[in-house]
């Protein structure tokens, strides 16, 4: 009895010189006071969580290279390859109405061959600045749009107009006058429309070949300019249209009836050509002129098309190793992110980086890194501890609470969203604290004890 009250004795007073040597365990906690911080604590709720995403933050973005794809490119020149064209077989009878489909509707795009005016405010200085320009300006001689879709202005350089509309081909002239520090005050106009075309020819008085302008150009235009038709059995005319490899048609008496035909609206490339039901022989001649033109510009296409093929390869090449750099530099942490770090109950702690071109919740940064142990974690302590980007708080804590013990609550995870340098903290369960505590404690005293029975 003497030897078990010692015992007790001695392990009663190790213990308490353990205790007063401040050998305990200290479970982490959030308080509202921590070192002269301060912390504000705020339950999460579906009001509040509203005033946590108003904290401003735009993900980072990936590089551009992800956003690309490697085609895009043009062929130079060339339209789609047409394909056999539609040629009638014409008995004496009733004519066959074959309307084309409406003509694409589109503001006129300056192209090789057209002049363009340049034309400044007055004739004082910005005009002697631009050599040469002055004599267009007065001669009504402009610029002709070369193959390559540029214009030179004698002292200040090429500027490339070509497939644009008027508004962009000022734009890019205006960018060159203020690049070379002239006085961009200056008027831009079309002089000579050469570029796209329709031929009219067949029965009519004057074949010929028509430019298209800023005014869209109707069928009934196109005759009218031609000197109208010449046919003497009007019964039997036909007006024909050839468009991108096929021929439609319409009988004159029909097109003399309607509106909607002679308002019929042209398009760069038509061949128009009236005739007689017995004058098949001389319109294929006329379009098969128009087909030997079209596989001259096949032979271009496929040259074209072989350099456009290349120029893909090239780009997709460029594009993976740009991708695959920035992946590397990512993997090796050489990029710069964004992080969330997981602290306390969680199952594993870390940090989490928050994705390119998307916010992340809570939900994810937690669930992503494997949820939390609630064996060992509390679910009503959840905290997301977020300082403050405010100089004049002194870097004062804001502690987001989460009581998850309804699991509905758990959906408000999902709503608030995460920014950088977020902590996510999970207090442990007062079991698990008094456990670890006694884990802890118990192997030391004993130890101590031991040490001293020994002595």
């Amino acid at each position: 009895m003497m030897y078990r009250s010692t015992a007790a004795t001695l392990l009663l007073g190790v213990g308490f010189a353990v205790a007063s040597c401040g050998v305990t365990y200290t479970s982490p906690s959030v308080s509202e006071n921590a070192q002269g911080v301060d912390v504000r604590v705020l339950s999460l709720t579906s009001q509040s969580v509203l005033m946590a995403n108003r904290s401003p933050y735009t993900p980072r973005a990936l590089p551009s290279a992800f956003y690309q794809t490697s085609g895009g490119g043009e062929l130079r020149g060339v339209g789609a390859l047409p394909e056999q064209p539609y040629m009638p077989r014409e008995t004496r009878g009733t004519q066959e109405l074959r309307v084309p489909p409406a003509a694409q509707v589109g503001p006129y795009e300056i192209g090789v061959g057209d002049v363009v005016l340049l034309a400044t405010k007055s004739a004082g200085t910005t005009v002697e600045q631009l050599s040469g320009l002055l004599a267009a300006q007065t001669q009504r001689q402009g610029y002709t749009v070369r193959d390559d879709g540029t214009i030179s202005i004698p002292d200040v350089g090429q500027v490339r107009i070509g497939g644009m509309t008027l508004d962009q081909a000022e734009a890019e002239v205006f960018q060159l006058l203020v690049t070379n520090g002239i006085d961009p005050a200056f008027s831009l106009e079309v002089s000579e429309f050469n570029s796209k075309r329709v031929a009219v020819g067949g029965a009519v008085r004057s074949a010929t070949v028509l430019p298209l302008s800023l005014n869209p150009l109707s069928l009934n235009e196109a005759l009218t300019l031609a000197g109208g038709l010449a046919v003497q059995d009007e019964e039997f005319a036909t007006i024909r249209i050839y468009r991108d490899g096929t021929l439609y048609q319409i009988p004159f008496e029909t097109y003399q009836q309607r509106s909607d035909l002679q308002d019929l609206r042209l398009q760069e490339g038509d061949a128009v050509y009236a005739d007689t039901t017995y004058d098949l022989d001389r319109a294929l001649r006329f379009y098969e002129q128009q087909i030997n033109v079209i596989n001259l510009r096949r032979g271009a296409r496929s040259q074209a098309l072989g350099e456009l093929q290349s120029e893909i390869g090239l780009r997709r090449s460029a594009l993976d190793e740009q991708r695959s750099n920035f992946q590397a530099r990512t993997s090796l942490d050489a990029e710069d992110r964004d992080y969330v770090y997981l602290s306390g109950e969680v199952s594993k702690q870390g940090r989490f980086p928050l994705p390119y071109g998307r916010h992340a919740t809570l939900a994810d940064a937690l669930y992503g890194s494997g949820g939390f142990p609630t064996v060992t974690g509390s679910p009503s302590d959840i905290y997301v501890l977020r300082p403050s980007t405010n100089p004049a708080e002194f870097g004062a804590v804001t502690a987001w609470h989460l009581d998850a013990r309804n699991a509905a609550t758990i959906t408000l995870a999902t709503r608030m969203q995460m920014r950088p340098d977020d902590v996510i903290f999970i207090k442990e369960q007062p079991i698990t604290s008094w456990n670890r505590a006694a884990s802890q404690f118990f192997p030391i005293v004993i130890g101590a004890a031991t040490d001293a029975v020994g002595g």
